[in-house]
């Protein structure tokens, strides 16, 4: 039989009938003996490797049954599987997992094929951005790839949780882009949310982050903030790590909503007392009369014509008691030569006894500097300063229509000096400052407690230096004008303070006591740092309406500020002792 000679025949033996069931026994029982083209050779001894020798020689695996050098493309071949009649499984486990890695290697097969045209060939590009985006190959790259869910840090500030395009270089030409103000979206996004009935907060604290970046960190800063000199204000001013706790928009927008507290109204005379405990007494005012007759007989005697003028938180009802003071000298003549009119009116002064008499005439604003034995005051005297003295007049006759105002005023500005925040050289407000935006808060009630001077009829014109200032000056006529607002001084206290930390625009507005609302920083050219003015914190000078009060506050010293506020209105609304925390003194760390 052919089933039983099929095991001895030799390599001669004639070829079997053609029966295809016949050759297919014999083809299995002498499968066919492919020569290899190549012997071969023995294996030579290696040299001992001291880790072979420490570990071991590796022992070599025989390789699994059925395989093959063919290309990844094609499965090892398998006579079983012919669908012949035979058992197709012999080996059940084997082929079902032959069959997986056929599937596995199909698919790897599949990722290997060529993209299409205009895609990298490499299977993963973003890891190699150096080397194929033309990046410096000698520096550093510090960009990682930031995965769906992750968080990207930069200077330790979060961007977000969506995944970001490193190889992104910009907009493709022909896009249409416009510009639109950060806080404008923010207040966009929040009104989604709210239609949404939910408030997405990864979004929101991203773009908050965004908003902290364009308002705070003031990009256009140039290399000469870094090298400064030694009279840096650095050194004073920033060892104490304030700035760093601010809340993000989504909390700032949340406490906005929440209303004062239902026992406000038991602070009213704690705040009160703390008020009148800053008036000058009436013997320090007379004292201050007694100075200036004395400087007015010196002056009148080398220049008949000229006059003394008081100004100031001295004569503008806003100062404190033990307070310097200071004089405009009037000559009159707007040409005359200021630094040689200080120095001989220094030599006059010093005549008379007084002490500490000193001509700075290089200084930003020329004065002489004096102290007078007799009533302990000192004082100070510019030149021609008249606008400086006509803003005298204006807040004084603010402060006569309604008294709140200068409570108020009294009140932030004492928080202002026991917090360190009211000194211009460290990049904080002035007094003035201060007091301006009291007035704005005032006029912004509902209804309002302060009307809007110069938006009324002109009974007061003056021109100084090319700057016309004219308001309505009969504040007589205006007493009662805020009687239909019955808020007490403790709630105007926690509002003033509710307002700056959540509530003001930083971005965008600019408060005016001359137009008595907010104005847009656009409107005024505002919106970038021009030479050392950046417009971070935005107050406008009533009659020298391009003077920014706020630019001197930097893009650290606003951070402290905003804090400060920040801060303040937390402790007013639950602190239960607010007055004893809240004006304690702050003591760099």
């Amino acid at each position: 039989m052919v089933g039983g000679a099929g095991g001895d025949a030799d390599a001669d033996a004639p070829p079997p009938p053609l029966n295809g069931g016949e050759f297919l026994l014999q083809l299995l029982k002498n499968p066919p003996q492919h020569p290899h083209p190549h012997p071969q050779p023995h294996p030579q001894p290696l040299p001992q490797d001291p880790a072979v020798a420490a570990v071991g020689p590796s022992i070599p695996f025989p390789p699994p049954p059925f395989s093959h050098s063919r290309p990844a493309l094609f499965p090892p071949h398998n006579y079983f599987n012919q669908g012949l009649g035979f058992p197709q499984n012999p080996n059940p486990n084997f082929v079902q997992a032959e069959a997986v890695s056929q599937q596995q290697q199909q698919q790897q097969q599949v990722r290997r094929m060529a993209p299409p045209p205009g895609f990298s060939s490499n299977p993963n590009p973003v890891g190699r951005r150096n080397s194929e985006y033309g990046v410096d190959k000698g520096k550093g790259n510090h960009m990682g790839v930031v995965n769906s869910g992750e968080r990207l840090h930069i200077g330790g500030r979060h961007l977000g949780g969506e995944r970001y395009q490193i190889n992104d270089m910009g907009p493709s030409r022909g896009a249409h882009l416009h510009s639109v103000s950060a806080v404008e979206e923010l207040h966009d996004l929040n009104g989604k949310r709210s239609m949404n009935n939910g408030v997405d907060s990864a979004e929101l604290d991203d773009l908050e982050e965004q908003v902290d970046n364009l308002l705070l960190e003031d990009g256009t800063d140039d290399k000469s903030d870094v090298k400064k000199g030694p009279k840096s204000r650095d050194k004073d001013y920033r060892a104490d790590k304030r700035g760093q706790w601010l809340l993000n928009q989504r909390m700032r927008n949340h406490r906005s909503h929440i209303e004062c507290r239902g026992d406000i109204n038991r602070l009213n005379a704690r705040f009160l007392e703390i008020y009148e405990s800053l008036i000058p007494p009436e013997e320090e005012k007379e004292k201050q009369k007694q100075l200036m007759a004395l400087l007015n007989k010196h002056v009148t005697n080398e220049w008949p014509k000229a006059r003394l003028f008081l100004y100031g938180s001295c004569a503008n009802s806003f100062g404190f008691r033990k307070s310097d003071i200071d004089v405009c000298l009037a000559m009159g003549d707007a040409d005359v030569d200021k630094s040689e009119i200080l120095l001989k009116l220094a030599d006059i002064l010093k005549s008379d006894n007084l002490e500490n008499v000193q001509a700075l005439t290089r200084a930003r604003v020329p004065i002489v500097k004096l102290m007078d034995p007799i009533t302990g005051i000192s004082c100070d005297i510019c030149v021609n300063n008249m606008l400086a003295v006509v803003n005298t007049k204006l807040l004084l006759d603010y402060s006569k229509i309604d008294v709140r105002l200068r409570q108020l005023a009294f009140i932030v500005k004492h928080w202002a000096k026991s917090r360190g925040v009211n000194e211009t050289y460290q990049g904080t407000l002035s007094s003035y400052a201060y007091v301006l935006m009291c007035i704005h808060f005032l006029q912004q009630r509902t209804p309002s407690i302060l009307p809007c001077l110069q938006g009324m009829e002109v009974t007061y014109k003056v021109n100084v230096d090319n700057v016309e200032c004219c308001y309505f000056d009969q504040v007589e006529k205006l007493q009662g004008f805020g009687s239909r607002n019955g808020e007490s001084i403790a709630q105007l206290v926690w509002a003033f303070f509710n307002y700056w930390a959540y509530c003001h625009d930083y971005t965008n507005d600019v408060i005016s006591i001359r137009m008595g609302s907010l104005i847009s920083k656009r409107e005024k050219d505002w919106t970038r740092r021009i030479g050392n003015d950046r417009h971070l914190i935005c107050i406008e000078d009533p009659f020298e309406v391009s003077h920014d009060l706020g630019r001197v506050v930097d893009k650290r010293s606003i951070r402290v500020l905003r804090e400060e506020f920040e801060r303040a209105a937390e402790i007013l609304q639950y602190d239960p002792n607010p007055c004893v925390k809240l004006f304690e003194p702050y003591i760099p760390s």
